[in-house]
């Protein structure tokens, strides 16, 4: 097990990156965050450098002397087909060169549509989106670099963010602030069918825990999840510890196309947009029965989602 004064470095300083930054920190190791700019909130003691990860000459130098690697980054969703298997590639050859275990942040993508099916790590990956078809590439090409030895990878892979410093998801942004201010919170798709999502703390401590445990070597692992809840049902929830009614809006398919007409973002989103169309349920059993521990229980995580979005609203 990496011991306590061995680095860490994160690339990518999103909510995934920084809250598994200060989690790491809050243990006492050794981390470097990764991003852009050299810029970030985080706590007294991370280091935050500047970087440009798709260079490989200086993916290697910011992880000279890691014990961990982890891949948080992510770019622009317009951006995503060309670069990720960029920034895949320059990541895995640095960790390898460093001889640092690599843990990487994946997504559901790979499976594509289910028809509903409960996800778990055996499922087949049959992504049918370009992003999901890049993605399903990128961890065959991890697990080749585990099989040639190359590198020691494992992966965590995540439902829909939800939690502090989360704004870009279906419970992000246009979901919080709106209901602190007693407006319409906007959901996606058919808003009724149960959704897996993961609250932003325990993708943080899973993947810790993967950058720990050996037998976490050689896969991909789903991250703990609390049982599935429809988008209605959270908004109940939120309004609830509000002690307001809740108010709902809603984005169909249609509705997102004509905003793709002028937001790149949403453009790209459509193709995705069958995660909102059926159930999304994924089974975490794999990892609570390997690493001992469970899902943040929604209500708590969404309390402590609520009062991160209050603190945001009055600065």
């Amino acid at each position: 097990m990496p011991g306590s004064g061995e680095r860490h470095v994160i690339f990518g300083t999103g909510p995934a990156g920084s809250t598994l930054a200060e989690l790491l920190a809050s243990r006492g190791k050794q981390v470097r965050c990764v991003n852009r700019s050299g810029r970030a909130s985080l706590p007294r003691g991370v280091e935050v450098v500047a970087g440009d990860v798709l260079d490989p000459m200086n993916a290697r130098q910011l992880c000279r002397d890691a014990a961990v690697v982890y891949h948080c980054a992510n770019v622009h969703y317009a951006q995503q087909v060309e670069l990720m298997p960029r920034l895949a590639s320059s990541i895995t050859e640095a960790a390898a060169r460093a001889g640092a275990r690599l843990v990487v942040l994946d997504t559901l993508y790979v499976y594509g549509e289910t028809h509903g099916a409960v996800m778990t790590e055996d499922t087949p990956m049959a992504a049918h989106t370009r992003k999901g078809r890049m993605r399903a590439e990128l961890v065959a090409g991890y697990l080749e670099a585990q099989r040639a030895g190359r590198v020691r990878v494992s992966m965590g892979r995540a439902a829909d963010f939800y939690g502090p410093r989360v704004l870009n998801s279906a419970l992000g942004e246009r979901v919080f602030p709106p209901a602190l201010r007693g407006k319409p919170m906007q959901l996606v798709g058919n808003i009724d069918l149960p959704h897996s999502f993961g609250y932003i703390g325990d993708v943080a401590r899973g993947l810790a825990t993967l950058g720990e445990r050996d037998e976490a070597l050689g896969r991909a692992w789903l991250l703990p999840v609390a049982p599935p809840v429809s988008q209605r049902g959270m908004a109940e929830k939120i309004a609830s510890q509000l002690g307001q009614p809740a108010r709902v809006r809603t984005l169909p398919r249609l509705g997102a196309r004509a905003l793709g007409l002028f937001d790149s973002f949403m453009r790209e989103f459509v193709e995705m947009f069958y995660q909102y169309t059926e159930p999304q349920v994924v089974d975490s059993s794999a990892f609570e029965q390997a690493f001992g521990y469970g899902a943040t229980p929604v209500d708590e995580g969404l309390a402590a989602t609520i009062e991160w979005y209050r603190r945001r609203e009055q600065q």
